[in-house]
């Protein structure tokens, strides 16, 4: 196989070839934030339809255009806050510094399954 099979950065189209060989093709756009996300939330919703109906799915999440960063420690805090100082970076600490994990307080209180009500005879 010959790299130029398989590198083709600066072809704006596809060859023939992967024309052929492709079931429908289709680009599109970021919105300039961020192209991960974007593809993110286009894929979410094509998991949310089956083609006719159209999915209850918002445009974008809360942390949409922001990076997130998630320190389970509070070292890892600590070096997380220095790094944002020393990148001259603004960011808002969403959980005020809690870094406690915690269960809803109805978690584990009623099971979802029936209870057993023995064999039938």
């Amino acid at each position: 196989m010959r790299a130029k099979e398989f590198v083709f950065e600066r072809i704006n189209k596809p060859s023939k070839r992967q024309h052929y060989a492709s079931v429908g093709l289709h680009t599109f756009t970021d919105t300039n934030y961020d192209r991960g996300y974007d593809l993110n939330r286009v894929m979410m919703a094509v998991a949310s339809t089956d083609g006719k109906t159209r999915p209850k799915l918002d445009g974008e999440s809360w942390a949409a255009k922001q990076n997130t960063a998630h320190p389970y420690t509070e070292v890892e805090q600590n070096m997380l806050k220095i790094a944002f100082d020393v990148a001259e970076i603004p960011y808002t600490d969403i959980n005020r510094g809690d870094l406690k994990s915690q269960e809803l307080p109805n978690t584990n209180k009623t099971s979802p399954i029936k209870p057993f009500k023995g064999y039938k005879k």
